[in-house]
Order: C-alpha cells, then sequence, then structure tokens
C-alpha cells in the first residue's frame, strides 16, 4: 500500500474541484490548474469534510507506481493555487548581473553578450538586486523548471564559485592547483 498515496489531501475554502474521468481541474485565488490523471487512478472530492481522496482501480505493478505520484501532484495543484510556489537564484561572479525588463530576463554572466530568456506565461519572475532573481507561480513543475534553464547557462563552478546556484544550494568548493615553489 502507497504511505504517500492513501493521505487525503485537504481542500481549502475557495478552491473549486473539478473532476473528469481524464484530468482533474482546480481553481483558487492565484490560478486554475490542470492535471492528467493517469490511468487506473481515481480522485474523489467529498464536498462536506473538504478532502480530496486518490484511489487506484487495480493492484499492477504500473498502478501502484503512479498512486503516489498522482496524489503528490494534485496536492501541488491545490497548494499552487492557494500559496503558490518560489525559487531563488544567486548569481555569482565579477561583473555578473541580472535584470527583468517586460516579459525577458536579461543574464549577463561573463558571455560575448547578454542572454535573453522569456518568461513563461503564469510565472512571476523579479530581479530585487542585481545578483538574485526570484520566481514565482502557481504551477509547481514550471517554476521548477523555468529555475533550472536559467541555472544550466552558467551553471556553478567548484573552484571559484562564480555561476548561477539555487538560494539553499550549497556548492563544494575544490582547493586548484597549488605552487610547490623551489628552495
Amino acid at each position: 500500500m502507497s504511505r504517500i498515496g492513501v493521505m487525503p489531501i485537504p481542500v481549502p475554502g475557495g478552491v473549486k474541484i473539478d473532476i473528469r474521468p481524464t484530468e482533474i481541474h482546480v481553481t483558487g485565488p492565484l490560478a486554475t490548474l490542470t492535471h492528467a490523471i493517469p490511468p487506473g487512478i481515481q480522485a474523489a472530492f467529498d464536498e462536506e469534510k473538504r478532502i480530496l481522496t486518490v484511489k487506484r482501480s487495480s493492484e499492477t505493478k504500473q498502478v501502484r507506481a503512479l498512486h503516489g505520484t498522482a496524489r503528490s501532484r494534485i496536492a501541488s495543484l491545490v497548494l499552487g493555487v492557494t500559496q503558490g510556489f518560489k525559487k531563488g537564484l544567486i548569481i555569482g561572479g565579477v561583473g555578473y548581473q541580472a535584470k527583468v525588463e517586460g516579459k525577458e530576463l536579461i543574464l549577463q554572466i561573463g558571455f560575448s553578450h547578454p542572454v535573453k530568456l522569456t518568461i513563461p506565461d503564469g510565472l512571476k519572475v523579479v530581479a530585487p538586486t542585481v545578483t538574485t532573481i526570484q520566481i514565482s507561480g502557481a504551477d509547481k513543475p514550471k517554476v521548477g523548471q523555468f529555475a533550472a534553464e536559467i541555472r544550466a547557462i552558467r551553471p556553478p563552478e567548484p573552484y571559484k564559485g562564480k555561476g548561477i546556484r539555487y538560494s539553499d544550494e550549497q556548492i563544494r568548493r575544490k582547493q586548484g592547483k597549488t605552487f610547490a615553489g623551489g628552495e
């Protein structure tokens, strides 16, 4: 039995759940999100108790594997439409900086030209300082994917620590070469 899959999902007031055979629509104060329900998984919403449950129809290996995943994705939908998700990035390096202009994020990170990224719909990107970027939105995979795309442009390197890293990421620094001077 899936320990995560059997846990009920509490649904706060102001969130509307629409369950269809192949997908679930969650509407809240921040956004409306949709997720495809995998075959063999059923979702049920109890209006009185405001609890959403996820059950599986069979005990096949694939359905059992998807049970906890489906429940986690649906729980992140409910959390996303009520609170939203945030990711922070820190830029390290001399002269490295970021700024937001309209629907574009402009990065100057040591290349001969500035890197321009179009901000996806549904995400809010701000650069409170020139070395920090804050990404927020209701869709957890979209927030994480855009943060990963930004980080992949110039990942942090272990010798000087230059590059783009997550705000909660620790970079293990390496010592580098040492000069063994003559006597």
